[in-house]
C-alpha cells in the first residue's frame, strides 16, 4: 500500500487506466445517451489515455511532477471528444498542483480541487450529471477524508467510492440519462480512470460498484452526439499552436458558431479545442485568425450515425464530393476548371454575388460541396451561401482559402470519392501550409504598416500585410519570395496577371533556381486584374 504516488507508480497508473479504459471501451460507448447518443465516448477516453500513457513510457525517467505534467500535456494534445478533452484538463489540474518527486495526500487533494477548476473553466457551458459532476465529488470525497487524517490511500478510495455514488445520481440530473436507463458515460470512464488509480495505490484491484444500469431501448432514442444541441451537424476538433489572447477571442467567435466549446491548453501555447457547429470553413478561419491548427478532424454525426445502424455486411454507395471555387481572372478560371472545379468568375474588385455562388453550388448536382473563396473578401459571401445551401440539403464546407494558390493547393490534395470530413480536412491543411503573397501596385495614397504609400507604388503582401513597397514589380516580388523562401520551400507557384512582364517572371524563375535549387515552380497564366503577380510557397 503506498502513502506517496512517486514516479514509477505514476507511470504504472498512465499505463492501467489507459488498459482498463479499452477494456470498458464497448460498455462506456454504450452508455453514450447525453443528450442523444453516438456511441463514441468509451473510444474518445480510451484514446485521450492512450495518448497519455505513450507519453510517460516514451520519456526519460523523472520525478512525479514532471511525470504527471507529461502524461497530462500526452492527455491534453491526445484528447478526443468532449469527455476527451474535459479529461485531460482533470489531469493538468492534478499535474499543476504536484510540484515534488512524490505525490502525498495533501497534494492529491489539492490536485483533485484543482482539477475540478480546470475542467469547469474548460466547458463554455458547463452541465450537471456528467462527468464534471463526478469529479467534484470525488475531489469532496477527498477533502472530507483528509480532514479527518486520511492518509492516501484512505483519500484515493474515497475519491473512487465519491465519484461512483456521484455516477449513480447522474440520472437523476440529466433526464435523458433516466429515460434510456442509463448512467453518463464519460463519468463510467472517469471511474475507471480512478479505478485503476486505487489498485496501484491500494495493491487490490479495486471495482467501484454498481457500474451503472444496461441501457435499454437505444434504437428508440434519436442517435447524434456525445453532448450539445442536435441543431449542429459537425464535430471539428484541431490543435492550435496560439496566444491566450487570440484563444480568447477564439472562444467568444466558436461559442457564436455552435456549442460545446471546450479550449484547453498544454501551458505553453498549445491549445486543443473541441466545437460542435454548422459551419466548418468559418470555424477553420476563425482557427486560422487566431494562429495556427493542425490535426484537424471533422465529424458528421449523421456519417457517424449511419454507419452504427447500417448491417457489418452492407455496402455504402460512394457520394462524390464537388468543388466550387472562385477565380479572379479568366487563367485561374481555365486552371480550375482544368482540375473539375465548378468556377465563379470573380474576386477582389468584382466580388461575386451570394447568389452567384449558390447557383454554382447548386448546379453542381451534388449533395456534398467544398467551396474555396480564394480570397479574404469573399469569405463572407461563401459562408452565406453555404448557410443558404444547407437548408435546401446541401451539404457545403467552406475551405478557409484567402488566396488561388491556397485554392491551388488544396486542390491538389482533393479526392472526390474519399469521405466528406476527411476531403476538408485534407484540403484545409494543404491551404493553411501554402505561404501566400501579392505583388500589387496602389491606387492611391495610403498609409501602411511599412510606411506611407503613393499611387503607382509596387506593394508587396504576405497574407495580406505590406511588407514591401518599392517602384518596380520585378525587385519587390525578388525581396517577397526571399521572405517566403527563408522558412523553407519545395514548391513555389507564381500566377501571372493581366499585366504582367513574362521577362519579369523568367528571372523570377531564375531567382528561385539559384535561392533555393531543389525547389519546384510553377507557372500559370491567372489573368488576375490589379495584381502583377501571386505567389505560393509550400
Amino acid at each position: 500500500m503506498l502513502e506517496t504516488l512517486d514516479a514509477p507508480a505514476v507511470r504504472l497508473w498512465s499505463a492501467a487506466a489507459a488498459d482498463a479504459l479499452a477494456a470498458c471501451q464497448d460498455e462506456i460507448n454504450e452508455l453514450n445517451v447525453f443528450p442523444v447518443p453516438d456511441g463514441d465516448t468509451g473510444t474518445n477516453l480510451s484514446l485521450t489515455l492512450r495518448a497519455a500513457a505513450d507519453a510517460v513510457a516514451e520519456s526519460p525517467a523523472q520525478g512525479a511532477s514532471a511525470v504527471l505534467r507529461t502524461m497530462a500535456r500526452g492527455a491534453v494534445l491526445g484528447a478526443r471528444g468532449n469527455s476527451g478533452v474535459i479529461v485531460s484538463q482533470i489531469l493538468r489540474g492534478l499535474a499543476d498542483t504536484v510540484d515534488a518527486d512524490c505525490c502525498d495526500a495533501d497534494s492529491f487533494t489539492d490536485g483533485l480541487r484543482a482539477a475540478v477548476t480546470q475542467a469547469y473553466d474548460a466547458v463554455a457551458d458547463p452541465v450537471e450529471g456528467t462527468v464534471l459532476s463526478v469529479i467534484r465529488a470525488a475531489a469532496d470525497a477527498a477533502k472530507e477524508v483528509r480532514g479527518e487524517g486520511g492518509e492516501l490511500s484512505s483519500v484515493v478510495t474515497a475519491a473512487l467510492a465519491g465519484a461512483a455514488e456521484a455516477l449513480c445520481q447522474t440520472p437523476e440530473q440529466l433526464p435523458a440519462l433516466a429515460r434510456a436507463g442509463v448512467v453518463d458515460a464519460g463519468g463510467r470512464g472517469l471511474v475507471v480512470i480512478l479505478e485503476a488509480l486505487a489498485a496501484v495505490v491500494t495493491g487490490v484491484a479495486t471495482v467501484a460498484p454498481p457500474r451503472g444500469r444496461t441501457p435499454r431501448g437505444r434504437s428508440a432514442l434519436e442517435a447524434v452526439r456525445e453532448s450539445g444541441s442536435d441543431q449542429f451537424d459537425y464535430e471539428v476538433q484541431f490543435l492550435l499552436a496560439a496566444t491566450d489572447a487570440d484563444v480568447a477571442s477564439l472562444r467568444t467567435e466558436l461559442a457564436q458558431l455552435g456549442d460545446c466549446v471546450v479550449v484547453v491548453g498544454t501551458g505553453d501555447g498549445l491549445w486543443n479545442v473541441h466545437v460542435h457547429v454548422n459551419d466548418v470553413g468559418a470555424t477553420l478561419d476563425a482557427a486560422l485568425d487566431a494562429g495556427r491548427p493542425r490535426r484537424i478532424s471533422v465529424v458528421r454525426f449523421a456519417d457517424q450515425i449511419a454507419e452504427s445502424r447500417r448491417p457489418l455486411t452492407a455496402q455504402v454507395a460512394e457520394i462524390a464530393t464537388e468543388v466550387v471555387a472562385v477565380a479572379p481572372g479568366a487563367g485561374l478560371g481555365h486552371v480550375f476548371a482544368g482540375e473539375g472545379v465548378h468556377v465563379v468568375d470573380g474576386g477582389p474588385g468584382a466580388n461575386p454575388s451570394t447568389a452567384e455562388v449558390l447557383l454554382a453550388i447548386r448546379s453542381t448536382g451534388a449533395t456534398q460541396v467544398v467551396l474555396l473563396p480564394n480570397a479574404s473578401q469573399v469569405s463572407g459571401v461563401a459562408r452565406s451561401a453555404a448557410t443558404e445551401a444547407r437548408t435546401v440539403g446541401i451539404d457545403v464546407a467552406v475551405v478557409p482559402t484567402r488566396s488561388p494558390v491556397q485554392g491551388l493547393a488544396a486542390i491538389a490534395v482533393h479526392d472526390p470519392h474519399r469521405p466528406f470530413g476527411e476531403d476538408v480536412i485534407a484540403m484545409t491543411e494543404a491551404a493553411a501550409a501554402t505561404r501566400w503573397a501579392e505583388i500589387a501596385v496602389a491606387e492611391r495614397e495610403a498609409l501602411t504598416s511599412v510606411g506611407p504609400c503613393q499611387p503607382g507604388d509596387v506593394l508587396g503582401l504576405i497574407a495580406g500585410e505590406v511588407v514591401e513597397i518599392g517602384t518596380s514589380v520585378e525587385l519587390v516580388a525578388r525581396s517577397v519570395l526571399d521572405r517566403l523562401l527563408g522558412a523553407g520551400g519545395e514548391l513555389v507557384t507564381l500566377v501571372a496577371g493581366a499585366d504582367a512582364n513574362l521577362a519579369i517572371i523568367d528571372s523570377l524563375r531564375a531567382h528561385i533556381d539559384a535561392q533555393v535549387p531543389l525547389a519546384d515552380v510553377s507557372v500559370f497564366d491567372g489573368g488576375q486584374p490589379h495584381s502583377p503577380l501571386l505567389i505560393g510557397v509550400e
